[in-house]
């Protein structure tokens, strides 16, 4: 694609970026075939191409966002099967982050838009706000059909009817290996997480220690900045990411560590992208070293040697999350392990569609979300399984909500099958299926 950046657009950063991302497109529209939201609204402003051109005439002309260029921004899911689809090797994720933040800058958003982006920022990355958002839902939930917004009727739908106890393995502390010690490890606990599922970090803890990993909870660490970065709010997203180098390198310097691992992919692609985030930044080298030390827990667990299981092949159906398999091209490991592990491994036809939760995405644009949920929903069930597995606790909550098959992490399910206890979520109501699995 040709551009037509003056010399002095060029001496800004993002413009370089975004000029070297813009001249790698050839218009092929290979893209097309695997947008969700193409496949699902029909509009190629609402393909991966359509919106290249978009934000391509809005930054070569270095003119404030308009409501058209940010309705079609927003519509992206940021599921990047787009960049697996292109032969062209376009970086889509930096080129729509960037698009962001530009919007972000210059573009005003409607009174209601603004006070809900504001809230979401302001809640979602600290668990203890969370969760009292979460309480006050759950109470509001009965009256959501009076709620005109249909946002906030989704925030409501979306409410939890349980929360969860709070999780003490989720505060600063060191988790011992079990027997001979082979890697000392930090695991990012995450934000969101830590309010709506603790049973995940606990099955990590515990999983990793059997396979002889120090486990570490770094002290100060908080939200990878995933969903502020994904609302272009740079500077929050920037703040996040320091916070967090800040602890890591205080362990990376002090007993040392042999990885990040991290058990929720949205957080991992964006951790793994810390060196490009911050590559202007005076901590860029630190910025590239947690990037280097960053690992999904499905790498990690390659790495170690974990025995094979007692899944008595209970029939799984495994999702893999876009921000796994497209964002850090991460598709057969969980699959191999759950195998492993002695799970009958099933896959949903067209599993490298989205779901639809991607981050706030299903708060913000619900009806897009529903469809992709809806079309999700139906090909998990057409496998026949009796449990789904993902990576993702976004992905979790987006499919759980719709469905009475209990819906696990990957890591809850190679737990149980060397040793841990059975998922609490094969206890819990809608599914009787606490005595088939013992």
């Amino acid at each position: 694609m040709r551009t037509a950046f003056t010399e002095d657009q060029l001496e800004r950063p993002e413009i370089r970026v975004a000029n070297d991302i813009l001249r790698s497109c050839v218009h092929c529209g290979f893209c097309t075939a695997t947008c969700p939201t193409y496949q699902v609204l029909g509009d190629e402003l609402d393909s991966p191409r359509g919106r290249i051109y978009l934000i391509k005439e809005m930054l070569e002309n270095d003119r404030p966002a308009d409501e058209r260029t940010v309705r079609h921004i927003d519509r992206c899911l940021s599921c990047l099967a787009c960049m697996t689809t292109c032969p062209s090797g376009v970086h889509y994720m930096h080129l729509v982050d960037l698009a962001r933040a530009h919007i972000e800058k210059t573009y005003r958003r409607p009174l209601m838009d603004r006070l809900l982006r504001r809230a979401l920022a302001a809640i979602l990355p600290h668990p203890g706000r969370f969760r009292l958002a979460m309480l006050a839902a759950k109470i509001a939930r009965p009256f959501r059909r009076l709620v005109p917004d249909t946002r906030l009727r989704a925030m409501l739908e979306m409410a939890p009817k349980d929360i969860p106890p709070v999780s003490r393995n989720d505060d600063p502390q060191v988790f011992p290996a079990k027997g001979e010690r082979k890697m000392r490890v930090a695991l990012m606990t995450g934000c969101a997480q830590r309010a709506l599922n603790t049973d995940i970090n606990d099955a990590t803890i515990r999983l990793l220690r059997r396979l002889g990993c120090e486990v570490v909870i770094a002290r100060a660490m908080g939200c990878c900045g995933a969903l502020v970065h994904h609302m272009g709010r740079e500077e929050d997203s920037h703040a996040a990411a320091l916070k967090n180098i800040d602890a890591w390198m205080a362990e990376v310097n002090g007993d040392g560590l042999d990885a990040i691992v991290i058990n929720t992919s949205g957080c991992g692609t964006t951790v793994k992208d810390y060196g490009f985030m911050l590559r202007e930044h005076a901590r860029a080298a630190d910025a590239a070293k947690v990037s280097q030390l960053a690992l999904d827990v499905s790498e990690l667990l390659m790495k170690l040697d974990m025995p094979e299981g007692q899944g008595a092949g209970l029939r799984v159906a495994y999702h893999s999350a876009c921000s796994l398999q497209h964002g850090q091209q991460i598709r057969t490991h969980p699959k191999t392990l759950l195998k492993r592990a002695g799970f009958q491994v099933v896959e949903p036809r067209d599993a490298h569609l989205c779901c639809g939760s991607a981050g706030t995405y299903n708060l913000l644009q619900p009806a897009i979300s529903a469809e992709l949920k809806a079309r999700k929903l139906a090909t998990l069930h057409a496998t026949g399984a009796q449990v789904i597995a993902a990576g993702n606790i976004g992905c979790m909550v987006q499919i759980g909500s719709g469905t009475d098959i209990p819906v696990v992490h990957t890591v809850e399910l190679l737990d149980w099958a060397t040793g841990g206890p059975r998922p609490a979520v094969f206890a819990r109501g809608r599914h009787n299926f606490a005595e088939q699995v013992r």
